[in-house]
C-alpha cells in the first residue's frame, strides 16, 4: 500500500508518527479540509503533468490554487497536460486522492512547490492514500518532497 511506503519514507526522518489517518475520505481538497479541520486552501494538492520527454512533473500547490496555463508554459516551455489516472499510479505509485511527492521511486519524476503555499504556517499534503495527510511547514514540504525549486504557476481565487 502506498501509505506504507510513505510511512517508511518518513521513518528515516523520525516523522512517521506525524502521518494522520482518517476514518473518512480525504481524497479531495474539500474532504481533506473537513477531515483535518482547516480551510481548503491549506490542503496541499499535488498535480501531475506529462513532460515532452515522456516523464512527469508534480506541482504541489495550495488547495485553492489553479494552474495558470500561461505561467506554466513560461516556466516549463510547453503546454500543461495532466496525466491519466493510470499514468499517475505508474509514475508516482499513488492513486488519485492520495497523490503526494513522497517516496517516489520513478526516475523520471520531478517535484516543484508552488509559492501559493508560502502564505501558510503549515499545510497538509496527502500521504499516499485517500484518507491520510501530514502537517508540514511549506519549507518542510519542499524539503521532504525533494522539490527541484519553488515556482509560481498558479492563480488564486482573488486573481481570477
Amino acid at each position: 500500500m502506498a501509505i506504507e511506503k510513505v510511512r517508511e519514507y518518513f521513518r528515516q526522518f523520525g516523522m512517521e508518527d506525524k502521518i494522520l489517518e482518517f476514518d473518512v475520505s480525504s481524497a479531495t481538497v474539500e474532504l481533506a479540509a473537513q477531515a483535518v479541520g482547516v480551510e481548503g486552501a491549506r490542503i496541499c494538492k499535488t498535480l501531475s503533468f506529462k513532460t515532452p520527454e515522456g516523464g512527469c512533473i508534480l506541482i504541489e500547490t495550495a488547495g485553492d490554487g489553479k494552474i495558470n496555463n500561461g505561467k506554466f508554459k513560461h516556466q516549463f516551455g510547453y503546454k500543461a497536460k495532466m496525466l491519466t489516472a493510470e499514468e499517475v499510479v505508474e509514475f508516482t505509485g499513488h492513486a488519485i486522492g492520495g497523490v503526494c511527492a513522497f517516496a517516489i521511486e520513478h526516475p523520471d519524476v520531478k517535484a516543484y512547490t508552488d509559492i501559493s503555499l508560502k502564505r501558510f504556517e503549515t499545510v497538509f499534503p496527502a500521504c499516499g492514500s485517500s484518507n491520510s495527510a501530514i502537517e508540514l511547514t511549506p519549507d518542510e514540504l519542499h524539503k521532504y518532497s525533494n522539490a527541484v525549486e519553488w515556482i509560481d504557476v498558479c492563480k488564486l481565487p482573488d486573481e481570477e
